[in-house]
């Protein structure tokens, strides 16, 4: 048995055209959209009832991909919640870009918050944490040549 390499990432939002166009704008591609719901995604994810929306978004080069996904039912009764970035689970996804000031500006244009700032790391790096819609966490690397 061996793993091959990470599918893609998954992320359950309530606002599905604002983070699909948040995604959109950070340079990710539209792959597919469908309605997803019966009994055989129900056994996969133990939840009854379910009714999703999914849109699969890739990046350029096609190494990795995120999975958006609106449940219509069963609601999550807690709503968006904003964790900080050092609460405990899985907190931000990581994407490496290039100039990574111009791709902050773009993103703040829609409504993203950078965190903290954007910082050199020993000279190989240029990172930072970006708020997105519905709280999600990315962090940008930029590398230095």
């Amino acid at each position: 048995m061996e793993v091959h390499r990470i599918d893609h990432v998954g992320v359950i939002v309530n606002d599905l055209p604002a983070a699909k166009a948040f995604f959109i704008e950070l340079g990710l591609e539209v792959l597919g959209e469908t309605e997803v719901k019966g009994e055989w995604v129900e056994r996969i994810i133990g939840l009854n009832d379910v009714r999703e929306t999914v849109v699969m978004l890739g990046v350029p080069d096609g190494q990795a991909t995120l999975e958006l996904v609106k449940f219509h039912t069963p609601l999550d009764e807690k709503g968006i919640q904003q964790p900080f970035a050092n609460t405990l689970g899985i907190r931000h996804i990581a994407f490496a870009v290039e100039d990574i000031e111009a791709v902050v500006a773009k993103l703040k244009k829609k409504g993203a918050e950078l965190i903290g700032e954007i910082q050199n790391y020993e000279n190989a790096y240029k990172l930072c944490y970006i708020r997105g819609p519905e709280g999600i966490i990315l962090e940008l690397a930029e590398k230095i040549n």
